[in-house]
Order: structure tokens, then sequence, then C-alpha cells
């Protein structure tokens, strides 16, 4: 059976830290608190910075499957650990589906990731749409809502 985790996601990828700096700042701005939100990103100095500034925290550095070295925090990264704690073995790919993506959502946001980009997500069941239509409009790519939520 697979594990379900019955919070709404909505994630999207931005192609570097500028965008994501400007998407975060947008979602800020609409009210979305920094513990709502998730940073997952290739393990560099530049993304380390984004994570401390946007949490007030250090980021957290995990080796992912078909990713290699990132920095993260945020619920997302809690959510997808799950209770079997098999976020590195799995990958993205592997566990996007306990938030309600799809497989092939999981593998575009690995693959995206993977390149560089910086997965950012937000935990807002009753602001899910809010927060799609921000990354949207400040280059998220591949934005979605975890419509599968429960029913996986």
């Amino acid at each position: 059976m697979i594990e379900v985790d019955t919070a709404r996601f909505t994630v999207g990828v931005f192609q570097d830290i500028a965008w994501a700096t400007k998407g975060l700042k947008a979602l800020a701005d609409a009210g979305f608190p920094p513990d709502s939100l998730t940073i997952i990103a290739k393990a560099t100095p530049e993304a380390a910075v984004l994570i401390e500034k946007t949490f007030g925290a250090p980021a957290e550095r995990f080796d992912i499957a078909s990713v290699g070295a990132i920095v993260a925090r945020g619920p997302l990264v809690e959510a997808l650990q799950g209770s079997a704690r098999d976020l590195a073995t799995k990958g993205l790919a592997g566990t996007m589906r306990r938030v309600g993506f799809q497989a092939h959502d999981g593998r575009i946001f690995e693959a995206l990731a993977a390149r560089g980009g910086i997965l950012v997500s937000i935990r807002s069941e009753p602001r899910a749409a809010d927060a799609l239509a921000l990354l949207h409009s400040y280059g998220g790519g591949n934005a979605a809502i975890g419509a599968w939520t429960g029913r996986v």
C-alpha cells in the first residue's frame, strides 16, 4: 500500500536561484508563511544561502538517488521521507506519489532538480490555486497541485 500525506502540496521548479528568489518573495508577499514552504535544490553554496535566508535556519543535506547531493528544508521533505525514511534511496520520482503526484510528475521534478532547478513547494490546501498561479507567474516550471491525494 502507498503511504499518502493528506496535506495538499503545490510544487514548481524554478530554473535558477534568481527566479526562485523572485517566486519566493511573491509567495511571502501574498501571505504564505515560511513554515508552509519547502525548497529542494542541488547542493551549492547559493542554494544553502537561499534556504537559510528563507527559513532562518540552515539547510538539511541529503544524497538523493538520480539527483545527487541536495540541500532542502520544509514540510515536503518530511512527507517525502515517509515512515520508511527512504527519500535518499527512492528519490523524488519514487516518493512524490506520497503527496498526490503521479509517477511521471515525480520523474519530471527529479529531472529538473538534477539539472540544477530549484524545487519550491507550498503546503496550503485552502490556497493551493493561489500558490499555483504565483508559481506560474514567476517562472515555476511544471507547476502543479498534488491532485491525487488520497486516490493513489
